[in-house]
């Protein structure tokens, strides 16, 4: 089911997780040992992240070097098809652009529409490590805009091989990412909701934001977000802080605030174990004020356990 259409049918916030695939040769059953105490919730969707293929460089006999290709975590589809085979509910695979030619984006995306997946998230992607920068793969799309505009084309019947007869057009739901403190990418603020329009204009039904750990910031993004012509439904990231170190590493590798109350609390914990109590009152607080600013759909980011954010269900859900 398209999670417009969700949204547009419930009467309530609804409730919804992201999840990482489980490390190259570990089994499913991580997934579904973080899964299985969420849904007494009645997510309305799991996410499902995709990490791009890396390379190493591995010294060989003569002295050259060859260029190895790795995956640590591997792909969507098959993760989204056991997610919706045993738990009945939608799976929202990521789609990217790092990696993949539009060949390759095409196929993915036939082979979701086959499964009955309805809904995709369309993200540039990250760069990879051994990169300075984002470099797109040959003959694949630089920007996520590229990526709506490819699924919207084949929503309309289109495809890459244009002489193709009695297609079926695909039907996917096109969802695209928002930053209420901007990408980081981005030279400010109107810049990037210009990019954000533009990738509405071309297909996007709805947005999932970037974690985030003051409110004021998304209740401004979304009157910004109205003030220029994005009308879709915008769905909050809400991550639980449950350890000191993350203090500088979300703001390091997300790009993010956090804010001095916040950063005081979790100073002044003595170990995790109180950084957890201190992450899970906050990200309590924060759902509460969000519900009542009525956004449809509260998404945790659970960086694959689920206990914190159960208990914070628990408190308002």
């Amino acid at each position: 089911m398209k999670l417009t259409d969700k949204i547009s049918q419930s009467k309530s916030t609804l409730f919804s997780i992201e999840i990482l695939p489980p490390l190259k040769g570990k089994s499913i059953q991580s997934i579904y040992d973080s899964i299985d105490p969420l849904m007494e919730f009645n997510p309305a969707f799991v996410d499902v992240t995709y990490h791009r293929e890396e390379y190493v460089y591995k010294k060989r006999d003569g002295g050259y070097l060859e260029k190895v290709s790795i995956r640590k975590r591997p792909g969507t589809v098959g993760i989204c098809a056991a997610i919706m085979n045993k738990y009945h509910v939608d799976a929202v695979p990521h789609i990217i652009c790092g990696g993949f030619t539009r060949e390759e984006t095409e196929n993915a995306l036939i082979d979701l529409q086959f499964l009955g997946i309805d809904n995709v998230l369309a993200l540039r992607g990250d760069s990879i490590k051994t990169e300075s920068h984002f470099v797109p793969e040959p003959g694949g799309h630089n920007y996520a805009l590229d990526l709506v505009k490819q699924v919207g084309a084949m929503n309309n019947g289109i495809y890459l091989q244009d002489d193709m007869k009695d297609v079926s057009p695909t039907n996917f739901c096109v969802g695209i990412a928002g930053y209420p403190e901007k990408h980081f990418e981005a030279p400010n603020l109107y810049s990037d909701l210009k990019w954000l329009k533009a990738k509405v204009d071309a297909g996007a039904s709805y947005i999932v934001t970037q974690m985030f750990f003051d409110n004021k910031k998304f209740i401004d993004f979304v009157k910004l977000c109205k003030e220029n012509d994005i009308n879709i439904p915008i769905i909050p990231g809400i991550k639980v802080i449950t350890q000191k170190k993350q203090l500088t590493i979300l703001p390091k590798i997300f790009h993010i605030d956090v804010p001095v109350d916040l950063y005081k609390e979790v100073e002044h914990c003595k170990d995790d174990k109180q950084v957890k109590e201190v992450g899970v009152k906050w990200a309590i607080n924060q759902c509460k004020e969000l519900i009542k600013q009525k956004v449809p759909c509260v998404h945790f980011y659970t960086m694959g356990t689920s206990e914190t954010t159960r208990r914070v269900a628990a408190e308002v859900f």
